[in-house]
This record gives structure tokens, C-alpha cells and sequence, in this order.
């Protein structure tokens, strides 16, 4: 699952991953799109499938059906607006009370806008301990820049977690 305030790039982070390529002028997602993407993890082929919710508040309320069924999240931020990692707490909060104990892993969003920073690194690695997610790291869409390793760090953790629970 894809989680974050509107705007933090969620819908670019899933279009960069699945097709390669930088949207400019993204539409408003409304509700939840889904998408999915074959991938090789350690010699096999598993179907990983994103599910990229709407970060308006009026969609919010549909989070906690659709939660329900994530085996993880990344939750996405602005590394140019605060306000959207203050937000986490909230997310989480819905997230860890309809999914249980899912892996989260923190993303800082558009790091192609350095000379705009607001939220500095030290912050998101703060947020991880504080809220006991499962990793963190930054990211640009538009350059490419550690969006493949995004959704690496949540699938290694993923494939962690269910080989522990069939131990």
C-alpha cells in the first residue's frame, strides 16, 4: 500500500516503478488505484501488487477497508513540506489498528528538490525509531533516484517477516 498526505508523490513513485517513466502533471487519485508488477527476489517471480491510496482527507475514511488486506505499506513524505511527516502518526494509527502489526517503511519523497529541503534526514530516521517502522530512505521520481531500492527495502522485509513465520 502507498500511504501519505496528497501531493507527496505517491501516484509518481508508483509510475516510475511499474513503467520507468516521470509523469509531470499527475491527476488527483481518487479512492485507490491499483496496479501490479512481476518482479525476479531471489530467483522466483512474485506479482507484487501496489495499491495507491488517495492521500485527500475526504478519502481518508476509506483507508481502514482497504488496509485490511495490505501485507505492507510505504508511507511517502515531502522532504519540502513538513506537514506531510507530522501526518504520520495519523496514518499509522489506522493502519496498525485495521492491519495489525504490517511492515511500514518511511519514504522522503522528491529529494530532487534539495535546495528546498524543509525535513531534514536526521527526521525521518527519528520518525522510524519513534514509530517502530521498518526502514526509511529518500527518494526522487523524477530523477530515479532510489526508487527501485523503495520497493526492495519493503520487499526484503516482506519476504523476512513470512519466512519467520513459517519458522
Amino acid at each position: 500500500m502507498m500511504l501519505g498526505d496528497a501531493s507527496v508523490g505517491k501516484t509518481s513513485l508508483t509510475i516510475r516503478y511499474i513503467s520507468g517513466n516521470f509523469m509531470e502533471d499527475l491527476k488527483l487519485t481518487i479512492g485507490v488505484d491499483f496496479n501490479s508488477k512481476i518482479i525476479q527476489y531471489k530467483c522466483k517471480k512474485v506479482k507484487l501488487q501496489i495499491w495507491d491510496f488517495g492521500g485527500e482527507e475526504r478519502f481518508r475514511f476509506l483507508l481502514s477497508q482497504y488496509v485490511k488486506g495490505a501485507n505492507g505499506a510505504l508511507f511517502l513524505y515531502d522532504i519540502t513540506n513538513k506537514e506531510t511527516l507530522d501526518h504520520l502518526p495519523d496514518w499509522t494509527q489506522i493502519v496498525r489498528e485495521q492491519a495489525g502489526q504490517i511492515p511500514i517503511a518511511l519514504i522522503g519523497s522528491k529529494s530532487d528538490l534539495e535546495e528546498y529541503r524543509i525535513v531534514q534526514k536526521e527526521d525521518g530516521r527519528n520518525a522510524v525509531q519513534k514509530y517502530n517502522l521498518s526502514g526509511f530512505l529518500e527518494l526522487s521520481s523524477k530523477t530515479g533516484e532510489n526508487v527501485q531500492e523503495a520497493f526492495k527495502l519493503i520487499t526484503d522485509v516482506l519476504f523476512k517477516k513470512h519466512v519467520t513465520e513459517v519458522l
